[in-house]
């Protein structure tokens, strides 16, 4: 599990495996290759490294958090 985390280091929302998931726990989309995509598999941000940043990168969303044990699920 990680978490997706704001630019004011804040937790929105969360990965496992490469689902990804509201603080509700709902999955919202999925990490595939370099992007985030939607549910209906659109892109939504672009990842580089643990940085999440738009498709165009003239900002930043935020950033992955290092990965923590399944079991604080």
């Amino acid at each position: 599990m990680r978490g997706l985390i704001d630019r004011k280091g804040e937790q929105f929302a969360y990965l496992v495996g490469n689902v990804i998931y509201t603080l509700d726990d709902e999955p919202t989309g999925r990490l595939e290759d370099d992007y985030i995509l939607d549910l209906a598999g659109n892109q939504r941000w672009r990842v580089s490294g643990d940085g999440i940043y738009s498709l165009d990168s003239s900002e930043t969303i935020g950033f992955l958090s290092s990965p923590a044990p399944n079991e604080y699920l």
